[in-house]
């Protein structure tokens, strides 16, 4: 059963006498673990029809380039192949996506879509809600508890939010039951795009080809699950003593296939708490990271419509960052030098080029960097907006709610003030030394030549 909180109508019309029921899929883009898919087959078994499942591609998501369009389609190519096993017709169509879900649309009974929490997410949604004939239903698949559940406004920090998760988590926190299909659609004759090729297809897009695609970062449900494998079982004993360090290998890598809704978090969150023998420490100090901070940023974003802006921040911050707008920098860089990775500082630098040559930088050191950022720039605002720019632009998780939040939080979103320094006002300062005392930075530095090496 799927829990009634997931589902919403975003809409009022009557069902119609289509052809089949449609899966308009745009976040959640996997064929397993995906309420939204099992809602959409349970309604076409019930009205006695097929069920087609639909994606729009879109060459005009903001900010998204080459790197990005050649991991998801990967990514789309292995859905495809997956729902063909399940006899399920999957069609990919060159369209803004509410205009490909009105199109196919026209012959369905009703829709079913998944959740986004960005804006022009939620906007695509609107826009598909009010031009179709049918019901559109949204249901709620990449969070583990829905947002409107969990909360109804925006938190301040995790610790509002933890107890709300909390209390919520033996009614979500449970597998996705899989349905048969009564009546497969593969015999429908339905045009789409060609998947068989996904960086070939990303070569003729009308997009940003400038980032190539991840040397290291493969797109698709398999990849994500082999990385799931590896980190339970060499990473996750170890996991609360070495994910902060930037010179080790012991984070998960999922954040890529969680954006592109390529793995389920609740699959991610049973699979670690249940692995055996397993320190207990670590898998709460994983779920911690995965449920609560990440449903942390999903909430700012959907409650905060100002969530890319420096407006996101508490006043506390904009405040303090206000009054220590004219504080003298000992460096100030351009954006360009920050891309290029032109700083003063080894390990800045090194963690910019890891996310160049990469397409992901380690955790900790995304701290580190958003927070250099915020010091050697002329202006706080400026600073916001370098920070969303080269996050966005080679990360490939970046444009996800959990980016804008680890933005914002390196300007003191989801923080507390702290001691009144230069330049940063109260907001949270880091700096070199602290790395060093903390790290082994060297192996850091190693770490990011070997990456370049082999990648570059």
């Amino acid at each position: 059963m799927i829990e009634s909180e997931r589902i919403q109508a975003l809409n009022s019309r009557e069902i119609q006498r289509g052809r089949f029921v449609l899966y308009w899929m745009q976040a959640s883009q996997r064929a397993e673990w995906n309420h939204a898919l099992e809602y959409g087959i349970q309604r076409a078994n019930e009205l006695d029809q097929p069920l087609v499942v639909l994606f729009g591609l879109t060459s005009q998501y903001p900010e998204a380039n080459e790197r990005h369009y050649v991991f998801m389609l990967e990514g789309l190519r292995e859905v495809q192949e997956t729902l063909r096993r399940r006899g399920i017709a999957f069609v990919v169509r060159q369209a803004l996506p509410p205009d490909a879900a009105r199109a196919l649309g026209a012959d369905a009974s009703l829709v079913v879509t998944d959740a986004g929490y960005l804006r022009i997410q939620e906007q695509w949604r609107a826009e598909a809600a009010r031009a179709l004939h049918c019901p559109l239903i949204q249901v709620e698949t990449d969070v583990v508890v829905p947002v409107r559940t969990a909360s109804q406004k925006e938190e301040y920090a995790a610790a509002t939010l933890r107890p709300r998760i909390t209390r919520h988590l033996a009614r979500f926190l449970r597998p996705v039951e899989t349905t048969a299909l009564k009546h497969p659609s593969l015999h429908l004759q339905l045009a789409g795009v060609d998947l068989s090729r996904p960086e070939a297809l990303a070569a003729q897009l009308p997009i940003d080809h400038s980032v190539k695609a991840s040397p290291l970062f493969r797109g698709g449900a398999s990849q994500a699950r082999a990385r799931l494998k590896t980190f339970i079982a060499e990473k996750l004993n170890r996991y609360a003593f070495d994910h902060s360090d930037p010179g080790l290998d012991g984070v998960s890598h999922l954040s890529p296939y969680l954006h592109f809704g390529q793995i389920s978090p609740i699959e991610i969150a049973l699979a670690v708490r249940g692995a055996r023998g397993k320190s207990r420490a670590s898998r709460e100090a994983f779920l911690e990271e995965l449920i609560v901070r990440r449903e942390l940023a999903v909430n700012f974003t959907y409650y905060n419509q100002h969530y890319d802006t420096f407006e996101a921040l508490p006043d506390w911050a904009r405040d303090t960052l206000e009054r220590h707008r004219a504080d003298r920098r000992e460096y100030v860089y351009s954006v360009d030098q920050f891309e290029h990775a032109q700083t003063h500082d080894p390990y800045w630098n090194a963690a910019q080029r890891e996310l160049l040559a990469t397409g992901k930088m380690h955790n900790y050191m995304r701290m580190y960097w958003g927070k250099k950022i915020l010091e050697w720039s002329a202006a706080p605002e400026e600073a916001f907006r370098t920070a969303l720019y080269l996050n966005n632009k080679y990360q490939l998780d970046g444009r996800d709610p959990n980016s804008f939040a680890g933005v914002a939080w390196c300007f003191g979103k989801h923080d507390r003030p702290w001691a009144e320094r230069p330049v940063f006002g109260t907001v949270r300062y880091m700096n070199a030394a602290g790395l060093k005392r903390k790290f082994d930075m060297a192996l850091y530095l190693q770490k990011v030549e070997g990456l370049e090496k082999e990648y570059c």
